[in-house]
C-alpha cells in the first residue's frame, strides 16, 4: 500500500530538523559534540547538494562503514534518512542502514531477522533469545524512528532473559503498513506468531512515544500484554485538543500526514479524533504501565499522562523537566525503564 498518495512537501524548515535529529542522534549514542559538527554543515535540503541534509550524514555514514565501524555508520544512515524517505536520498539512506545494520548483526550472536506475514504487508523485526520459556518483550519507537536505532539493546535484553524483539510501527521504516486506528491490532497478530517462540502469555512492551499509545490500546484488548514502558505517548488529548493541534512542530503534522496517507491537516485531524483512548478503554488496562513524562513536552499535552493516573489501576509516571523525549536527561530515562523491566511486572515502582 503507498504511503504518499500525494507530493510532500518538506516536513519543516532546516532549523526544525536539526533540533529534532539532536534528540534521536543522542538517543543512538552519538555525542552532542559530533551531532554538532555534522549539523554545522548541513545548509539545505536540496537532493544530492553537498551541504544538504542527507549527502552530509550520508558520507560521514560511508567513512565510518569504510572503516568497518558498521554500527556508527548505520546510526548515521538512520538521521540520513531523518525524518522519513520522502526523497531518492533519502530512500538510499534508509535501505544503506537496514544494510549496514544487517552486515552488523553478521559480527554478533543469536540476532536474526524476522519477516512475519501479516494481511496488510509483512512485519520485519530483528530478535534475539527467542525461546518457549522466555518472556516476550517487544520494543518499537515512534513515528520517526527505525527498528536499527533500537536493535543494539537485543544482546543486553537477551542477558537479561527476554525472548526480544524490535519492530516498527507502521508506516516507519521497513513496515509498509498503514497507520490507522486499528494499527493496534497488529500486537496481537505478532504475539500469535510468535507464540511457539516465546512465552507470549508474559509480554512485555518498551513502546516509546506514538508507538506507546499502540501498546495501550492493544493491552485493553490482549490480556497477554502484562506491562509497558513508554516516554512520551500520545493517549487522548493530543488527537482531539485543537488549541493544542496548532502548537505542535511542524515535523510532527508532516510525518503523522505521511503515516496516515492523507492529503492535508484537516483530513488528517479528522483521522486522528479516531485514535483517542476513552477512560472505558482504558480502564480494561491490566497491565502494569510506567510512563516517562516531560514537562515541558511540546508534542504531548500534559492531559495525557494525567488521563492515564485516573484510569489505570497500576500506573506510575516519573516526570522529568525537558522536552519531548527528555534528551537532555537520557540516563535518568534509562535507569528507571531498566528498573522497571526488572521483576514481575507486578513490582512496586520506585518513586518518580
Amino acid at each position: 500500500m503507498s504511503l504518499d498518495p500525494n507530493p510532500l512537501t518538506l516536513p519543516g524548515p532546516l532549523a526544525e530538523l536539526k533540533e529534532y535529529a539532536r534528540l534521536h542522534a543522542r538517543n543512538q549514542g552519538l555525542s552532542a559534540r559530533d551531532t554538532a559538527r555534522i549539523l554545522d554543515r548541513i545548509g539545505n535540503d536540496t537532493p544530492d547538494s553537498p551541504d544538504s541534509w542527507t549527502h552530509v550524514w550520508a558520507t560521514r555514514a560511508d567513512e565510518l562503514a569504510a572503516r568497518n565501524h558498521l554500527l556508527d555508520a548505520c546510526r548515521h544512515y538512520t538521521l540520513a534518512r531523518f525524518p522519513y524517505p520522502y526523497d531518492e536520498p533519502r530512500r538510499r539512506a534508509q535501505q544503506a542502514a537496514v544494510a549496514t545494520f544487517d552486515r552488523w548483526r553478521g559480527t554478533q550472536s543469536g540476532i536474526e531477522r524476522l519477516e512475519l506475514p501479516h494481511p496488510e504487508g509483512p512485519l520485519t523485526c530483528w530478535a534475539t533469545g527467542l525461546d518457549r520459556d522466555r518472556p516476550l518483550l517487544v520494543v518499537m519507537g515512534g513515528i520517526i524512528s527505525v527498528k536499527e536505532q533500537w536493535a543494539p539493546l537485543l544482546p543486553r535484553l537477551s542477558r537479561m532473559g527476554f525472548a526480544a524483539v524490535v519492530a516498527e510501527l507502521p508506516g516507519v521504516g521497513e513496515n509498509s503498513q498503514r497507520y490507522t486506528p486499528d494499527s493496534w491490532r497488529l500486537l496481537p497478530h505478532l504475539l500469535d506468531t510468535l507464540a511457539p517462540r516465546a512465552r507470549t502469555d508474559a509480554t512485555s512492551l518498551l513502546f516509546l512515544s506514538f508507538s506507546g499509545h499502540l501498546a495501550l490500546r492493544a493491552a485493553a484488548a490482549d490480556a497477554r500484554i502484562r506491562r509497558i514502558l513508554t516516554v512520551g505517548a500520545p493517549v487522548s488529548a493530543f488527537f482531539t485538543d485543537a488549541d493544542w493541534w496548532q502548537r505542535l512542530p511542524r515535523l510532527t503534522r508532516d510525518t503523522l500526514r505521511r503515516l496516515t496517507a492523507t492529503a492535508d491537516d484537516t483530513e488528517l485531524r479528522a483521522v486522528l479524533k479516531d485514535f483517542a483512548l476513552t477512560p472505558t478503554v482504558l480502564q480494561d488496562v491490566d497491565a502494569s504501565v510506567r510512563y516517562v513524562a516531560s514537562t515541558r513536552d511540546e508534542i504531548i499535552p500534559p492531559a495525557d499522562p494525567a488521563l492515564l493516573r485516573s484510569a489505570l489501576a497500576d500506573v506510575r509516571v516519573k516526570q522529568i523537566d525537558d522536552v519531548h523525549g527528555s534528551p537532555g536527561h537520557p540516563g535518568a530515562v534509562r535507569r528507571w525503564l531498566a528498573w522497571n523491566l526488572r521483576g514481575k511486572p507486578s513490582a512496586a515502582a520506585p518513586a518518580g
